[in-house]
C-alpha cells in the first residue's frame, strides 16, 4: 500500500486528525447500538410492536451494507476530505430525521439513511489515517480511526440510552446529530486536503473486486466475526440464565465488553504493525479459544466477566489487521476494499445471530452458540492460512 506520508507533518497534526476520525466513529457507534436499548420506547413512540421495531435496527444495518461499496466506488474521484465531510453531513441529516420521525415508515427510511455513511466513513477514514503516518505505523493509525466505536459502547451508548429513557427516545438521535456536527467541524479543521490521483476512478476502485486476496480477506472477516456475533447476539439471556446476572446488571457486562473492545483495538494496531498476518492468525486463534471456553466460564459471574472482556478484546484485535490487510491487497481500490470490510462485519452480524438462533431453536442451551462460534473462528483461521499460502506462492493474479 502506498503512503502519502509527509515527513514535515507534526505528531500533533496527525493526532488531531485521528481524533477527528475517532469522534466520527464514536458518533456512529453510539447511534448504531443505542437503538437496540430503546426498542420498547421507540415501539411505543411510533405505535408498533417491539418485534416490528427490530426492523429499524435491520434498516440501519442494510444501509451500512449498501452504502459502503456504493459510496466508496462512486466517490472515487472526490477528494477524501470532501467525501468525509459529505458522509458526515448525510449522517447528521439521517439522525435529525430519525429524531423528528412521527411514523414507523419515516423512521425506517431515516435509519436506512443514517446507516449509509457508516462503512464508507470508517473505510475512507482508515485510508486517510494510514496515509498520514510512516508505513511501519499504518495499522496503529488505522486502529486509532476505529477506536471511537468501542468507546461508544462504554460511554456513548449507556449515556444516550439513559437520556432516551428519561427524556424520550428522540433525544439520543438529536445528541448524535450534535456529535456529527462536531465531527464535521473537526474534520474541516484538522484533516489535511486529500486529493486523489488522476489514475483513481470508479474503475480503479472496482478493480479491488477482481483480486482473489480481497475476497479471501473479506471471507476471513465474515466467517471469523460470525462466530463472535453468534455469541454476542444472545449475550443478555446468556448472562441472566448462565451467570445469574439480573437484567439491570447486564449493562455492566456490556460495559466490560466495550472495555475489552477498546483494549483489543489499540493492541491490535500495534501487533499488526509488527506482523500483519501474524496478528490475523493470532487473533483468530484467540477468538477460537475464548469462544470455546466461554460456555464453561459463563456459569459464574467472575468467569462471565472475564469471558466477556476476552471476547471483546480478542475479536477487536482482528479489526485493524483485517482493515490494513484489505488496503494492502486491494492496490488501486483501497477505499472500496476498506469500506467493504464494514459491510462484511454487518453480514457477519446477521449470519452469526441467525446461526446462534438455529442452535438455540434446536434445543441446545446458551453454552452452545459460543461453541458454534469457536468452530466458525477455526474456519476463519483455515481461510486465513489458505490466503497466506496463496500469497507465499505468489498468487497475485486478478480474476478475469
Amino acid at each position: 500500500m502506498t503512503s502519502s506520508f509527509a515527513p514535515d507533518r507534526t505528531a500533533r497534526h496527525v493526532s488531531l486528525a485521528l481524533f477527528a476520525l475517532a469522534t466520527g466513529g464514536f458518533a456512529i457507534g453510539t447511534t448504531e447500538f443505542v437503538t437496540m436499548g430503546l426498542l420498547p420506547q421507540i415501539a411505543d413512540g411510533v405505535r408498533i410492536s417491539i418485534p416490528t421495531a427490530g426492523h429499524i435496527v435491520s434498516a440501519y444495518a442494510l444501509g451500512v451494507v449498501v452504502g459502503a461499496p456504493v459510496i466508496a466506488a462512486l466517490g472515487a474521484r472526490t477528494g477524501r476530505k470532501r467525501l468525509l465531510l459529505g458522509l458526515m453531513a448525510v449522517f447528521v441529516v439521517g439522525n435529525v430525521l430519525s429524531a423528528v420521525a412521527s411514523s414507523y415508515e419515516f423512521l425506517l427510511a431515516a435509519r436506512f439513511l443514517s446507516g449509509l455513511p457508516h462503512g464508507a466513513f470508517f473505510g475512507i477514514g482508515a485510508v486517510v489515517g494510514a496515509s498520514m503516518v510512516p508505513a511501519e505505523r499504518r495499522a496503529r493509525a488505522v486502529s486509532m480511526t476505529m477506536v471511537g466505536l468501542p468507546v461508544a459502547n462504554i460511554i456513548g451508548v449507556p449515556v444516550t440510552t439513559l437520556l432516551g429513557q428519561q427524556l424520550g427516545w428522540q433525544v439520543p438521535f438529536l445528541a448524535v446529530g450534535v456529535l456529527g456536527l462536531l465531527t464535521l467541524v473537526a474534520v474541516w479543521l484538522w484533516i489535511p486536503p486529500q486529493p486523489v490521483g488522476s489514475d483513481v476512478n470508479v474503475r480503479s476502485e472496482l478493480s479491488a473486486l477482481a483480486r482473489p486476496q480481497v475476497w479471501m480477506a473479506l471471507l476471513v472477516g465474515m466467517v471469523g466475526f460470525g462466530g463472535m456475533f453468534a455469541t454476542y447476539s444472545y449475550i443478555t439471556p446468556t448472562m441472566t440464565e448462565l451467570a445469574g446476572f439480573s437484567e439491570s446488571a447486564v449493562t455492566i457486562v456490556l460495559g466490560v465488553y466495550g472495555v475489552g473492545m477498546t483494549v483489543g483495538t489499540v493492541l491490535g494496531g500495534r501487533l499488526a504493525d509488527r506482523s500483519l498476518m501474524g496478528s490475523v492468525y493470532g487473533g483468530l486463534v484467540a477468538v477460537a479459544v475464548v469462544l470455546g471456553t466461554f460456555g464453561w466460564l459463563a456459569h459464574t459471574r467472575p468467569g462471565a466477566l472475564i469471558a466477556v472482556f476476552a471476547m471483546g478484546c480478542s475479536a477487536s484485535i482482528l479489526v485493524p489487521a483485517l482493515q490494513t490487510r484489505l488496503m494492502d491487497v486491494a492496490h488501486e481500490g483501497q477505499s472500496l476494499a476498506a469500506s467493504l470490510n464494514h459491510s462484511t462485519l454487518n453480514i457477519a452480524n446477521a449470519l452469526g445471530a441467525w446461526l446462534g438462533g438455529v442452535v438455540l431453536a434446536a434445543g441446545y442451551g446458551y453454552e452452545w452458540p459460543s461453541r458454534l462460534g469457536a468452530a466458525l473462528a477455526v474456519a476463519g483461521l483455515i481461510l486465513a492460512a489458505i490466503s497466506g499460502l496463496m500469497e507465499r506462492r505468489g498468487s497475485t493474479q486478478v480474476l478475469a
